[in-house]
């Protein structure tokens, strides 16, 4: 028989990490949403069409996008990032605006495998289609650093920029090109590569050999103009008024065509600086209107999941994710007792486990050791016949007798009350 493995660039997410996930998105949801964020699930895959709008000049659609002909004779592509999919259900739906939401899931790209890069990648991320304001980008842009705070990281730095409207941005490309040619002998291959395609990508370059190029090359902000310019000011003032710090840096460009005005990203400075991106987003005015909807103005981000947790790792902060059981239940009668305690117990609210197969009273305890749980609930035949079970606090041993029916309300004096998640039986 054939032995199958994970395809080249995924991997199993195994318990008790796929919690921490869980947990994560979890807090996310919770912070988005006190900001009136509501969730949506697009599709994973969408008409080429749809991701073209991101830009012929990125790797993402050049090289790295997974894209195929369905039995239908469709060209469909799996998404590559959410933002153009989110544009493309706007504008089939024309919801009211301005729509704010906020998504939770996978992401397909071709690339090289790395350290938080894989080629099935989960983000976090909002997007607000249907307003132009700046204290807009400020609330979008404070919402994720919140975010980072409360999973307890501190080493992480936010670095803004403007790129201006679709012309402002495109002279100073053509200001930027011309720069980088009249030093193309100084260039790594790479950067020599990447400046046919797309020069702003070559700013992003991190090789030695590209630094004072790059050092001396024009700055967008010659190039803004007056709106572009108050528009960001009154950005940074959003920024100041929220008390989130910042750093512009008129070298951060972006990697997707479609950004416009504000742009921004998130750094660890735990991480390797080469690899240390862990979230970024910004205006993206005009791709509603790319894909057959009206002209609107959306600003929005995502977080990438893998590497947000390798900057926890780092900074030893959000070790989440393993079950916090409250009860084990030991039965070596005839097993249904545990059937009901366990029920009455996960109905009253509380999280509870048991084992199976008629096991011994020690490869069962064994088991609530495990488990991790607050106490242990045992059933032997004394118990049984008196209609009772004996309740052991795992952490100090100590025990008592309880009543069979009076169970949920010991557990509750001694855990607290939860809230019911069924009707008891």
């Amino acid at each position: 028989m054939p032995s199958f493995q994970t395809s080249p660039g995924t991997r199993d997410i195994l318990p008790p990490q796929a919690g921490r996930w869980r947990a994560l998105s979890d807090i996310f949801a919770d912070i988005v949403q006190s900001a009136g964020y509501e969730c949506i699930i697009p599709p994973m895959f969408e008409d080429l069409g749809v991701f073209l709008r991101i830009g012929d000049a990125t790797d993402i659609v050049t090289k790295e996008m997974y894209d195929f002909v369905d039995k239908g004779d469709r060209h469909i592509a799996l998404r590559p990032e959410q933002t153009a999919g989110v544009c493309r259900a706007f504008a089939q739906h024309r919801p009211v605006t301005p729509w704010k939401v906020w998504y939770s899931g996978p992401n397909f790209r071709y690339e090289k495998p790395q350290a938080g890069r894989y080629r099935q990648f989960d983000q976090v991320g909002v997007e607000v289609l249907g307003s132009d304001d700046a204290l807009l980008d400020a609330e979008v842009i404070s919402l994720a650093w919140q975010f980072f705070a409360r999973l307890g990281l501190v080493g992480v730095e936010l670095v803004v920029n403007s790129l201006g409207e679709a012309d402002e941005r495109a002279a100073y490309i053509e200001a930027l090109r011309a720069h980088l040619e009249s030093h193309r002998g100084e260039l790594s291959e790479e950067s020599v590569a990447t400046l046919s395609r797309n020069p702003l990508r070559v700013l992003d370059s991190k090789r030695r050999q590209d630094a004072s190029v790059i050092a001396s090359a024009p700055r967008i902000s010659a190039h803004l103009s007056v709106a572009s310019s108050s528009h960001f000011a009154a950005v940074l003032a959003g920024l100041d008024a929220l008390g989130v710090p910042y750093r512009v840096d008129e070298m951060l460009v972006r990697g997707l065509d479609y950004y416009r005005r504000t742009t921004f990203e998130f750094v660890s400075l735990s991480l390797d600086g080469s690899q240390n991106a862990v979230g970024g987003g910004g205006r993206y005015d005009g791709l509603v209107e790319d894909l057959g909807g009206p002209a609107t103005g959306g600003v929005g981000f995502a977080i990438g999941v893998d590497r947000t947790l390798l900057a926890c790792d780092a900074e030893g902060v959000f070790d989440a994710g393993s079950l916090a059981l409250d009860a084990f239940v030991v039965d070596v009668t005839d097993g249904l007792a545990a059937t009901r305690l366990a029920e009455a117990l996960r109905a009253a609210g509380y999280s509870t486990d048991r084992a199976f197969d008629g096991r011994s009273m020690k490869s069962q305890m064994k088991a609530a050791d495990r488990s991790g749980a607050a106490m242990a609930v045992i059933v032997g035949p004394d118990e049984a016949a008196s209609s009772t079970c004996t309740v052991r606090n795992l952490a100090t041993s100590e025990q008592v007798s309880v009543p069979q029916s009076g169970l949920v309300a010991h557990v509750a004096a001694a855990l607290g009350p939860r809230t019911p998640r069924r009707n008891p039986q």
